[in-house]
């Protein structure tokens, strides 16, 4: 986790995102203050698993607004929606909203 400069802290992930990971960032997610701007860096990441995208949807929905997702694959976007949350704009390959 680091601050970018512009106030926003920005949690980066890389390799494999499956249920672990999706837990280590739940609960660094959890520890951020919730009217703090937050941007999920899952660019680097090689490989999802779905179900740590639902952990991811969890979080998300637990920590409500000012969340940003970079890196999400169109598949990955749908499953978000499926479980109630917006994505924003559909390419998470440039910075979208997530809530």
């Amino acid at each position: 986790m680091m601050n970018d400069g512009s106030s926003a802290t920005v949690i980066r992930m890389d390799g494999v995102f499956d249920v672990p990971a999706a837990q280590r960032l739940a609960r660094t997610l959890a520890q951020t203050d919730t009217n703090e701007q937050v941007r999920i860096d899952l660019t680097h990441v090689r490989e999802f698993h779905d179900y740590g995208v639902t952990v991811l949807a969890q979080a998300l929905s637990a920590r409500g607004t000012r969340i940003a997702v970079r890196g999400l694959r169109q598949h990955h976007l749908r499953l978000l929606k499926y479980l109630g949350i917006e994505t924003g704009t559909a390419d998470l390959g440039i910075e979208a909203e997530a809530v």
